[in-house]
């Protein structure tokens, strides 16, 4: 199996890497994220599927002492028991059919850096075992091999279960979890914290429109109407693939209701009642942050100047930001 698309390495022109939101929840996971960055602190990142955590781990590992070293994430989920050893610990020429030559580990490519490692419960136990020691000691030994070898690395999980579950189920060992969870920060999913919608959904039509070398498409307002009442079960990564298939469904660079196929949202995620008023807290919140600026507020909102007038008018800000 390749292991390639279950093992990636940091690149900071990546769009997706960037820290958007303004959210409370948000906030607080960048603060708790800030504050750990410059330790050797081994971090756990819970939150469902989609919320970012791959991002969060980025983001500490370009505010540590460890920046200028790799970054390699892989998915626990994503590869074979046998595989998944031999990808994290490297094995020596022999340890099992097809080892021709030696191949270091993830952990030892990492050394200097960060070893982010997704879907943590799905480890296999005997890889569990193997990897608390890496924790404990600092060190490991290849697959076949007799010889240990320096972990230098700073560890970052992610899960999007409960591990005190997964312990009280026999799936997880409580040793391991007393490791890795030494400093955890909850990731909201994106239904919690709508003040975000509008900010990313913008960062994404910036994305994609560089990488057409094309003008962003525009957002109408029925089509952020309907993003922000949608209830994104697949949070941020689902919001990302919505707007990657609206900007090439759309027609004159304009995006509606219609281009973003989205599925019927449950009617009690959200009161439509109060999309005005988090409509209006963005863009005031926006207005503030480019100084009144309007070209640039509309480019930051994923909107037209003239759509950014007329929602100043609609609530009452028009005079604020003259």
């Amino acid at each position: 199996m390749n292991a390639l698309h279950s093992i990636s390495r940091f690149d900071s022109s990546r769009t997706a890497d960037r820290i958007v939101g303004e959210s409370a929840a948000w906030s607080d996971v960048i603060k708790r994220a800030t504050r750990v960055a410059g330790t050797d602190t081994t971090v756990c990142l819970n939150g469902e599927s989609g919320t970012g955590k791959e991002v969060v781990a980025r983001y500490i590992h370009r505010s540590s002492p460890r920046r200028n070293g790799p970054f390699i994430a892989i998915n626990c989920a994503a590869l074979p028991e046998q595989l998944l050893e031999s990808e994290l610990f490297g094995f020596e020429r022999g340890a099992f059919t097809g080892a021709l030559q030696p191949k270091p580990g993830q952990i030892e490519l990492a050394s200097g850096g960060v070893l982010f490692l997704d879907e943590i419960t799905e480890m296999t136990p005997a890889a569990q075992a193997k990897f608390l020691r890496v924790l404990q000691e600092r060190e490991f030994v290849r697959l076949g091999g007799t010889r240990r070898v320096r972990a230098d690395v700073r560890v970052i999980v992610a899960t999007n279960r409960d591990l005190r579950d997964a312990v009280a189920r026999g799936q997880f060992r409580s040793d391991l979890y007393y490791r890795v969870n030494v400093f955890d920060i909850c990731i909201a999913p994106l239904r919690e914290r709508r003040e975000d919608i509008a900010l990313l959904a913008a960062s994404f039509l910036r994305e994609f429109g560089q990488a057409t070398d094309t003008a962003p498409a525009e957002l109408t307002p029925e089509a952020l109407a309907a993003l922000l009442r949608h209830d994104w079960p697949g949070n941020v990564r689902e919001l990302r693939n919505v707007i990657e298939r609206a900007t090439i469904l759309c027609e004159d660079g304009e995006i509606r209701p219609r281009d973003l196929s989205l599925a019927p949202s449950s009617p009690s995620v959200v009161d439509t009642s109060d999309l005005d008023s988090l409509e209006r807290q963005t863009i005031e919140k926006v207005m503030r942050e480019v100084s009144g600026n309007k070209a640039r507020a509309s480019r930051q909102l994923g909107i037209s100047r003239m759509q950014l007038y007329t929602r100043l008018r609609k609530h009452g800000l028009e005079q604020a930001f003259a």
